[in-house]
C-alpha cells in the first residue's frame, strides 16, 4: 500500500475516533474501536477485497481472531439488512415519528435492534405500552439541541434562540415524564382516564422505565426561564443585579433625554425651523430635524447627518450632549452584561451536556416506541412471542408450558397469515393521510388491539390496492434446515425474506402483520446470501461471490443464528453444485439455529428422508391456469415447472413438446421418482386434512353444546329479571321509609324548638337542623347535591311566574327574572336580563326552585350549597366528555386564607397576583377573587386569564347578585 494511502486511512481513523469521543460514544476496548473504524471504511469503499487488505495492513497483527469474527459478523449483518430491505421498513416507521431525532434515525435505517433476548423483550413491551396510551404524547416542544450542546461544550456562546430551544426541550421532556407518571400512578382525576384500569396502567411501566435515572436538569431549566424571555428573545432585567441597575439608569436617562429633545423640536417648529417637530436617531444618538436655513436656531448644536436633498440637517442640541453620551455608554454596558449572562448560561449548558444528551436519548426512545406502536396499528400487526432462549427443541414458552400442546405450541416457528410489510404498504393509505388529523391512539381504540388484523385495518381505512397473498410459516421443533423448492416467480425468495424481516422486526420491538400469536426464536445474527454479488472489479463471478459469502457465514454462525440462502449451489455444474450444497447444509444443521434455502435441485429436497433435521416446503403452482398461487405447502417437494411457465408466457408449442420428450429421455428415473414423490406428498397431505377435519368436527360439537346451554340460560333470564326488580323495589321502599322517619324526626324536633324559643330562636338551632338534613341527603343520595339547588326540566318542572328567577341555557346559564307570564300563543315568556328584556322558549330555561318551593330542602345552608360544584354549563359535544362532574372540591366557604382582593390594582399586577395565588393553592381547592366592577378592565382580564389557565377547572360568579367576586375551582 502506498505511503499516501496509509496516511489517508490513519487520518480517517484519527478523525473518526475524535468524532466518537465528542459524541460520547466511548469504546471499552481496542477491538471495538477497530470495529467502528471498519464501518467507517466500509461506508467509503465499495471494493471489499481492497478494504480488507487496507484494513489488515493498517491494523497488522494486533487483530485477534475474535475481533475478526466480530468484524465479519457485522459485515454480514449489514449485507443482510440491505438484502432484506430493512431500511425501507424503517422508512415506514419514520412516518410516525414526532421528533426530528427519531425521524432521522428511522429514515437512515438505524432503528435500535435488541442485542439480546432481554433487550428485544423490553422493546416489545415498550411498543405494547405505547399502544395503550389513551392519547398521543406531546413531543411538540422537543428539539434536536445536540449541536447546540456540542457548541457550548466547545466554548462557544449560545444565542438567546438556542438557549430558549434548550429550555423548551428540557421543559417538554419533563412534561412527558410527569404525564407518564400520572398515567401509571393514576394521580390525575381527569375524566378521560376513569376507564383506564389498573392492569393497563401497570402495562405502561415499560415507558416509564426508559426515564429511569434520567436527569431533567430542572435547575438549569428554571434558570433559563428566569433569565430569558423566549417569546421576544430577550434577556430579562432580573437575569443579574448589574443588568437591572444598568437598565434602570438607562430608562431614567432616556426619559430626560427624550423630554429635552422633544421640547427643542417643538420650539424649532414654532420658530419656523421645520414644518412639524421631528425627533430621530442618528449614529445611535437622539437628534432633531431642522431646515438648513434655520441652523442658527440651535447654537452650539452638532450636525450628525444631512438629508439626501441637503435641505434638512439632523442636529444634536448642545443641552443633550452629555445625556446622549450617557445613553451610548449605558447601551454598551447593557450589551456587555447581556453577553456575560449568555456566556454564563452557555457554560451551565456545557456542564449539563451529558445529562441533557442522556435525556434526549430517552425522549427519542419514547418517540420510537410510539412510532412503532402507530406503525403496528397501521399494518394491523400483532405482538410476536419469542420461544425461550431461541432453542429449537424446547417446548417451553414465555407464557408457560402445558402437558398437552397444540399445533402452535409444538411449532418452533409458527406465524399465521403473515404479509411482508413492504408488499402490504401499497394496499394501505399513506401514513400521512391516515394519522395527520388524529393521533394513532384514537384509531387504535376503535377496536380491541388483541384481535386486530390486517383485514380489519384495510377495511376501516378504505383499501386502495390489492392485498398480497398471506403465507403461513410453520417449522416444527427439531428442524434445522428448510429447503424451499418450486417454480420461478412462485414466491420462494419472498417467503424467505418475509421470515428474515419478521425476525428483524421482532428483535427491534416491532409487531408483525400476521394473525394470532406469531412465535419464533430470538436470533443473535440474521445472515443472508440473496442476490447476485458479481463484481468485475474484484474478479468475482456469480458463483465465486456466493461461495465467498457462504464461507464467512460458516465461520461466524452460532447456535442462535438465522441463515438465509437464495438459490444455493447455483452458477456452476449442477452435480457439483448439489454435492457442495448438501455438504454446506449438513454443516449448517449442526452449527446454526435455523437455515432457510431456496433451490431448484430436487436432490436437496431428498435430504429430509435421511435426516430428521431437514424439512421441505414448496410454492404452489396452479396447473390449470399455469400461474403460481404464492401459497406455501409445508412438508412437500416442489417442481420448477419451467416448461409450464414458458407455455403460459406464450412460447412456441413445438419447442415445448420437444423439450418434454427430452426430459423423459434424459432423466427417466428421476421423472418417475418425482411423480411418485408428488403422490406420496399428496397422500400425506390428505391424511393431515382428514385429521384436521375430525378435530374441527369435535370443536363444532362442543360449540353446539355450549350454544344449547346459553339458550337454556336465556329462557330463564326474564324470570330472574323480574325477581331482581322486585328485590330492588323492596330495597328502595325500605330506604324511603327510613328517610321519611329520620326527616320527620328532624322536622318535629325543629318545630318543637321553634315553639319553645318563640321569637328568640337561636341561629345555632337553625344550623343544627340544616346539618342534620344535609347529612341525611348525603348518606342516601351522595351524588344528588345538585338537585338540592337547581331542579331541571326533567324533574318537578313548573311554569315560572312573574318574579321567579330562571337560568337561560343558550346564554351560558345566565340568571334572569321573569317579567311577564307565559304566553299560550307562542309558548314564550318575557325575562329581564340586566337592562335587557327578551323572549325565550320554555325549553331554553331552567327554573330555580326557591326555599319555599323546595320544602325542607330550603333549610340547607348556603355554605353547604357552595361546598358542591354546580355545573350549569354542560358540554354537549360527543368529543368533549364532562370532565368536571367527577371532581369534588373543598366547601366554597370564604375565609381570609382563600380570598384574593384585586381592587385598586392595575391589570398587569392583578393578573400576576392571581397567577401566584393559584400556584400556591393545593389540589381541588377554591379561591375567592374579589375584582370589583368599576370599569370592568380588571374583571375582564382576570376572567380571560382564568379561561386558559391549566390549573383552573372551573370558575363562576360568587352569587347571582354579586358581580364583583368570582369563585375559582383549582384542579
Amino acid at each position: 500500500m502506498s505511503l499516501q494511502n496509509s496516511f489517508k486511512w490513519k487520518s480517517i481513523l484519527h478523525s473518526y475516533n475524535k468524532k466518537c469521543f465528542q459524541t460520547e460514544q466511548f469504546f471499552l476496548n481496542h477491538s471495538l474501536q477497530k470495529k467502528c473504524y471498519f464501518h467507517k471504511l466500509q461506508g467509503e469503499i465499495e471494493n471489499d477485497a481492497e478494504m480488507d487488505s487496507e484494513f489488515n495492513e493498517i491494523i497488522g497483527d494486533t487483530l485477534s481472531e475474535e475481533d475478526g469474527k466480530i468484524i465479519k459478523s457485522d459485515n454480514l449483518e449489514k449485507d443482510a439488512l440491505n438484502s432484506l430491505e430493512w431500511k425501507s421498513v424503517c422508512n415506514q416507521v419514520s412516518e410516525f415519528t414526532s421528533t426530528s431525532m427519531g425521524y432521522m434515525l428511522a429514515k437512515e435505517g438505524r432503528l435500535p435492534i435488541g442485542t439480546d433476548l432481554h433487550k428485544s423483550k423490553e422493546l416489545l413491551d415498550q411498543t405494547a405500552a405505547a399502544l395503550l396510551l389513551p392519547r398521543a404524547l406531546d413531543f411538540s416542544g422537543i428539539q434536536d439541541v445536540r449541536n447546540i450542546i456540542d457548541s457550548a461544550v466547545s466554548g462557544n456562546m449560545c444565542t438567546i434562540r438556542e438557549l430558549c430551544s434548550v429550555q423548551k426541550t428540557l421543559h417538554s421532556g419533563r412534561s412527558i415524564f410527569e404525564h407518564l407518571c400520572n398515567l401509571v400512578s393514576e394521580r390525575t382525576l381527569d375524566g378521560k382516564f376513569l376507564d383506564f384500569d389498573a392492569q393497563k396502567r401497570s402495562a405502561l411501566e415499560p415507558l416509564l422505565i426508559i426515564f429511569e435515572g434520567a436527569d431533567f436538569c430542572t435547575d438549569l431549566e428554571n434558570e433559563l426561564g428566569y433569565c430569558l424571555e423566549c417569546k421576544f428573545l430577550s434577556v430579562l432585567d432580573r437575569a443579574s443585579p448589574a443588568l437591572a441597575t444598568i437598565r434602570s439608569r438607562r430608562r431614567s436617562n432616556i426619559e430626560v433625554l427624550e423630554a429635552i429633545v422633544k421640547e427643542t423640536a417643538a420650539r424649532i417648529a414654532e420658530a419656523g425651523g421645520i414644518d412639524s417637530p421631528l425627533v430621530t436617531k442618528r449614529r445611535s444618538r437622539l437628534c432633531v430635524g431642522v431646515r438648513a436655513t434655520h441652523k442658527s436656531l440651535l447654537l452650539g448644536g452638532i450636525v450628525l447627518d444631512v438629508s439626501s436633498s441637503g435641505a434638512t440637517y439632523f442636529m444634536e442640541p448642545k443641552d443633550v450632549l452629555d445625556l446622549n453620551n450617557m445613553e451610548v455608554q449605558l447601551a454598551a454596558a447593557e450589551r456587555t452584561e447581556e453577553l456575560a449572562i449568555l456566556e454564563r448560561l452557555s457554560s451551565r449548558i456545557a456542564c449539563e451536556a451529558v445529562n441533557i444528551k442522556n435525556m434526549l436519548e430517552r425522549i427519542m426512545a419514547i418517540d420510537l416506541a410510539s412510532a412503532r406502536a402507530a406503525h403496528s396499528s397501521w399494518l394491523g400487526a400483532v405482538r410476536p412471542m419469542f420461544t425461550q432462549e431461541g432453542t429449537i427443541g424446547s417446548t417451553h414458552l414465555e407464557l408457560g408450558t402445558k402437558t398437552e400442546m397444540s399445533e402452535t405450541q409444538r411449532s418452533f416457528v409458527h406465524i399465521e397469515s403473515i404479509r411482508h410489510p413492504l408488499l402490504l404498504q401499497p394496499a394501505l393509505k399513506k401514513p400521512s393521510s391516515l394519522f395527520s388529523s388524529m393521533g394513532f391512539c384514537s384509531s387504535i381504540q376503535k377496536h380491541d388491539t388483541s384481535s386486530i388484523n390486517v383485514e380489519t385495518v384495510v377495511n376501516s381505512n378504505e383499501k386502495i390496492g390489492t392485498l398480497p397473498v398471506p403465507i403461513d410459516i410453520k417449522i416444527g421443533p427439531g428442524k434445522k434446515v428448510v429447503v424451499i423448492s418450486g417454480p420461478n416467480t412462485g414466491g420462494k425468495t419472498a417467503t424467505m425474506k418475509t421470515l428474515g424481516i419478521a425476525a428483524l422486526m421482532a428483535k427491534a420491538g416491532m409487531f408483525l402483520p400476521a394473525k394470532g400469536q406469531p412465535k419464533l426464536p430470538w436470533f443473535d445474527h440474521v445472515m443472508a446470501d440473496i442476490g447476485d454479488s458479481q463484481s468485475l472489479e474484484q474478479s468475482l463471478s456469480t458463483y465465486s461471490a456466493h461461495i465467498q459469502r457462504l464461507c464467512k457465514i460458516l465461520e461466524v454462525g452460532t447456535s442462535q443464528s438465522l441463515v438465509l440462502i437464495d438459490e444455493i449451489g447455483s452458477g456452476t455444474d449442477p452435480s457439483e453444485g448439489v454435492a457442495l450444497s448438501a455438504s454446506i447444509l449438513q454443516h449448517l444443521s449442526s452449527q446454526v439455529n435455523l437455515t432457510i434455502v431456496t433451490t431448484h435441485y430436487a436432490d436437496l429436497s431428498k435430504l429430509k428422508d435421511k435426516d430428521d433435521r431437514f424439512e421441505n416446503a414448496a410454492t404452489e403452482f396452479d396447473i390449470e391456469t399455469l400461474q403460481p398461487t404464492y401459497r406455501i405447502l409445508w412438508g412437500t417437494m416442489g417442481q420448477s415447472n419451467a416448461l409450464d411457465i414458458a407455455q403460459s408466457i406464450g412460447f412456441d408449442p413445438k419447442v415445448l413438446i420437444r423439450a418434454r420428450e427430452w426430459v423423459i429421455k434424459l432423466l427417466p428415473d428421476m421423472y418417475e421418482e418425482r411423480q411418485g414423490g408428488i403422490f406420496q406428498s399428496l397422500s400425506k397431505q390428505r391424511d393431515e386434512l382428514q385429521d384436521q377435519a375430525k378435530s374441527i368436527a369435535s370443536v363444532l360439537c362442543d360449540l353446539k353444546q355450549l350454544h344449547d346451554e346459553i339458550l337454556a340460560e336465556a329462557e330463564d333470564l326474564d324470570k330472574r329479571e323480574a325477581a331482581l326488580k322486585v328485590m330492588v323495589e323492596e330495597a328502595v321502599e325500605k330506604e324511603l321509609t327510613e328517610v321519611k322517619d329520620r326527616m320527620g324526626e328532624v322536622i318535629a324536633n325543629f318545630e318543637k324548638q321553634l315553639r319553645e324559643e318563640n321569637t328568640d330562636f337561636s341561629a345555632v338551632n337553625m344550623k343544627e337542623a340544616e346539618a342534620a338534613i344535609a347529612s341525611i341527603v348525603k348518606e342516601y343520595c351522595p351524588n344528588a347535591t345538585e338537585a338540592l339547588h337547581v331542579q331541571t326540566n326533567s324533574t318537578n318542572f313548573s311554569v315560572p311566574e312573574i318574579g321567579d328567577q330562571v337560568l337561560i341555557k343558550r346564554l351560558g346559564n345566565k340568571l334572569a327574572t321573569v317579567a311577564e307570564a307565559h304566553s299560550k300563543e307562542d309558548g314564550r315568556l318575557l325575562v329581564q336580563l340586566g337592562k335587557i328584556r327578551l323572549r325565550v322558549k320554555m325549553s331554553e330555561i331552567e327554573k330555580i326552585v326557591s326555599s319555599k318551593q323546595s320544602g325542607s330542602t330550603g333549610l340547607i345552608s348556603s355554605t353547604e350549597q357552595k361546598g358542591k360544584i354546580l355545573i350549569n354549563e354542560r358540554k354537549t359535544k360527543g368529543s368533549e366528555p364532562l370532565e368536571m362532574e367527577e371532581l369534588k372540591f373543598e366547601p366554597a366557604v370564604q375565609t381570609s386564607r382563600n380570598t384574593l382582593d384585586l381592587r385598586g390594582m392595575q391589570v398587569e399586577d392583578a393578573i400576576r397576583e392571581t397567577d401566584i395565588a393559584i400556584a400556591s393553592k393545593g389540589h381541588v381547592s377554591t379561591l375567592f377573587v374579589i375584582h370589583g366592577i368599576g370599569t370592568g378592565a380588571v374583571k375582564e382580564a382576570v376572567l380571560n386569564m382564568l379561561k386558559g389557565h391549566p390549573r383552573v377547572a372551573k370558575f363562576e360568579q360568587e352569587s347571582p347578585m354579586n358581580f364583583g367576586c368570582t369563585i375559582v375551582y383549582i384542579r
